[in-house]
């Protein structure tokens, strides 16, 4: 099950006591003070994992408190450190405090670690406040509280490439078909209902990631259909692949489709509508080749962007669609327009 958002409540342990002691021995009735400290309270250590790829594991805790520190003892013996409390994310999490709303890290590095909730310092045994004019300090410190914060964790998944379209545009079929990836597949609308990510091989030992979003529709932006929570994974993409279907079945013409797809990205954060492009016209097999060649010519005009036909069932022009895609991904983005698939 894919789960990209989380809230956990996190605190760091107690720090222990500090100890009130005298020494006591045989022959020394009255010794000084020998009140040792308290120890630290654990942190609260986030450590971004590869072996992980959502937040499913955190849906089942809420609260994550490390260990407290041990109070000090006599002979002035400090109290033990509490144990450090691990939390692994997967890479691409945002975590944000949620009383300010503030971004408090961006994690993308495997193996990185962040201290995000540090625990209290142990108090001071009365051993500590002995001077020369209090020679039997009879005060100690009581542990600091650990810190203490509610989290919002938010994952954005880390890929190249974004498919975005309506449902039923043809977004999961692509992806099977360029990658080893088999999300679910079916006519009719939101096959799809949580991102699916695909690695495509290209020559020289060359790869990239493509990431597969539930379908977008109209307001998507505002909560309507299942799209809108999903946008956030194609906001760390480099290039997005707009499908569009041009059957006579599509239910929205093709170019309406477009720009109400490219309204909801505008709305949602203008900078996705800023990301280089390429649009796919999708399912050419449903017409004869006279009228395809009609209906691509006249999407390029409405759209004003050439067009790369194809076709997911016969499996036309797919190579070179990979080849558009790889171009975008690591040639100047001026040679993106001039290509278009044959």
């Amino acid at each position: 099950m894919f789960v990209d958002e989380a809230v956990i409540f996190v605190k760091g342990g107690d720090g222990g006591n500090g100890c009130v002691s005298f020494r006591r021995e045989k022959y020394v009735p009255h010794g000084g003070p020998d009140g040792g400290n308290g120890g630290k309270g654990g942190d609260i250590i986030i450590h971004v994992s590869d072996k992980i790829d959502t937040l499913l594991d955190l849906t089942s805790r809420v609260k994550y408190i490390a260990e407290s520190g041990v109070h000090g003892k006599g002979s002035t013996k400090k109290g033990k450190d509490g144990k450090d409390l691990r939390i692994d994310l997967p890479r691409g999490t945002i975590i944000k405090d949620r009383e300010s709303g503030r971004i408090l890290k961006d994690v993308s590095i495997v193996g990185e670690t962040i201290v995000i909730a540090r625990g209290g310092r142990g108090g001071r045994g009365n051993k500590c406040f002995a001077t020369s004019t209090n020679q039997v300090p009879r005060q100690a410190e009581k542990g600091k509280p650990g810190e203490a914060r509610w989290l919002i964790l938010e994952l954005k998944l880390l890929a190249d490439v974004g498919l975005i379209g309506m449902p039923n545009a043809g977004k999961s079929t692509l992806l099977s078909r360029i990658s080893a990836a088999r999300p679910k597949i079916a006519d009719y609308p939101f096959t799809t209902l949580q991102p699916q990510l695909g690695i495509v091989e290209i020559a020289d030992y060359r790869r990239f990631v493509v990431a597969d979003i539930p379908g977008l529709i109209e307001g998507a932006h505002r909560g309507i259909g299942l799209g809108d929570e999903f946008l956030r994974h194609i906001e760390r993409t480099r290039l997005l692949v707009h499908l569009l279907d041009v059957s006579p079945f599509a239910k929205v013409a093709p170019a309406d489709a477009y720009f109400i797809i490219r309204n909801e990205l505008k709305q949602y954060n203008p900078a996705l509508a800023e990301k280089t492009e390429i649009v796919v016209a999708n399912k050419m097999d449903l017409l004869d080749i006279q009228d395809g060649m009609k209906s691509i010519q006249t999407l390029e005009e409405k759209i004003s962007k050439p067009v790369c036909p194809v076709s997911m069932i016969t499996g036309k022009n797919i190579d070179q669609l990979i080849g558009l895609m790889a171009n975008a991904l690591h040639e100047a983005p001026s040679a993106l327009n001039e290509s278009v698939c044959g």
